[in-house]
């Protein structure tokens, strides 16, 4: 029987765009929705069929469902009703799903999460980025620190199982001081689930520019070094364990039993299907896997009717991912998750003789306090999980690529293979 497939679904609009964010969305216009969402609607109704033609597996049950984007809490509930109703009519959605809806604060209408609920939503992720007001501002966020408190509660009074929220380390005027504010905030408001992003200072953002330009706009003066970013994502680590959401992977800390059940299908190779514009997908395909992705241009998702599924080994977006990649990306996002990679799993579906070549790697990488090895399991520490990008440089001599896999979806997961480096919209 084949593994329950996770679905991502891109909704990439918002009511303002953030000035630090490079993804696929924007603040294009409610009166543009209605018609992304019928698309996406149609292309959910041809993916079995374009997955046959294509010889790539698309199992018929689901197990998990992300609405990412963007800012997915904008759709109307008869929106998110037509949705789920196109969805159900693709696939067999466990009773016991993972359903997340990402959500700006204060941008989740009263009909909308009541409908989110009658779908079997259980999960809910909140833009937070930093509870301090002036930080929020300055990256164009529209919330408060009220907003973000009452939408917590009103969440939970509404029985939503899970209230996470994403946090930003190294947003312009943070310091330690207003770091601690925030971690503080996030610990007592009792959600059960957070994930810390280092801020990227990427060119093709507004913030980033501005930085590049040595501006003043946008804060980008006072955007914290990336030593002391580093700082405070140790502090965040250390913190938040305390106040006991655990860290289960290099930017995710969850209460006991809260985990991403979705995300962790990322980290560890599981299909996955991303439907809608810039969304990112994982199938099995014989033997071995493909990842492809969407277009990231609304125009041409718009008007093009083929889907990610369509003629894949002639998309330049596809990747035919071979056994040799196969082991490489087990190691490199097995190591993300704090519990580590299984040696005695890698030698039963990659053989001995590839396990024992990267050992003199892995040796040399427990010498030097980054990552150790207890009993049939390799795991980073501590040290190594905020220094990942060189364990994973210093593996690579034993052929570990050097660049990033995209997984997921943009929001979470354009999930980099080194330190936590992204930061997220919504």
């Amino acid at each position: 029987m084949s593994s329950p497939v996770g679905i991502y679904l891109s909704v990439p609009f918002c009511k303002a765009k953030c000035s630090f964010c490079n993804f696929a969305s924007d603040a294009y216009g409610t009166h543009r929705l209605e018609g992304y969402v019928d698309r996406l609607c149609r292309e959910m109704a041809g993916a079995r069929e374009r997955a046959g033609q294509m010889g790539v597996e698309l199992p018929g049950r689901a197990d998990s469902v992300y609405l990412g984007g963007g800012t997915p809490s904008l759709l109307s509930a008869m929106q998110l009703q037509k949705i789920f109703v196109a969805l159900r009519g693709e696939f067999e959605i466990d009773p016991n799903a993972e359903i997340t809806l990402e959500c700006a604060p204060g941008q989740l209408a009263e009909e909308t999460l009541e409908e989110l609920l009658r779908q079997g939503g259980n999960r809910v992720s909140l833009g937070v980025q930093s509870f301090v007001d002036r930080e929020a501002q300055a990256v164009g966020r529209t919330h408060t620190r009220e907003t973000c408190l009452e939408e917590i509660a009103r969440l939970q009074r509404a029985g939503v199982r899970d209230v996470g929220m994403d946090l930003i380390a190294g947003l312009p005027h943070q310091t330690r001081a207003s770091w601690e504010e925030s971690l503080e905030c996030a610990i007592v408001s009792g959600v059960t689930h957070a994930s810390v992003y280092l801020l990227e200072v990427d060119e093709d953002s507004r913030l980033g520019r501005e930085v590049m330009a040595g501006g003043e706009r946008y804060g980008a003066g006072r955007v914290p070094g990336e030593d002391e970013a580093a700082e405070l994502y140790e502090m965040a680590c250390g913190a938040l364990d305390a106040g006991g959401l655990g860290q289960y992977e290099i930017s995710n800390f969850a209460r006991e039993g809260h985990r991403s059940r979705h995300n962790l299908k990322y980290w560890r190779r599981q299909p996955y299907l991303g439907l809608g514009l810039d969304a990112h997908s994982m199938l099995r395909a014989g033997a071995g896997e493909v990842r492809f992705q969407n277009t990231d241009d609304l125009e041409t998702y718009m008007n093009d009717g083929s889907g990610p599924l369509a003629l894949l080994r002639e998309e330049p977006a596809a990747e035919w991912i071979d056994r040799e990649a196969a082991f490489e990306e087990s190691m490199f996002l097995g190591l993300r998750v704090v519990e580590g990679v299984s040696l005695r799993v890698l030698r039963e579906e990659f053989g001995r003789e590839r396990v024992e070549a990267v050992r003199p790697s892995v040796e040399e990488v427990c010498e030097a306090g980054l990552l150790v090895v207890e009993g049939d399991w390799i795991r980073l520490t501590a040290r190594g999980r905020m220094a990942s990008n060189e364990v994973f440089s210093r593996l690579l001599e034993d052929g570990l690529p050097a660049g990033p896999v995209t997984l997921g979806h943009p929001t979470n997961e354009d999930l980099f293979v080194g330190t936590p480096v992204r930061a997220v919209t919504s």
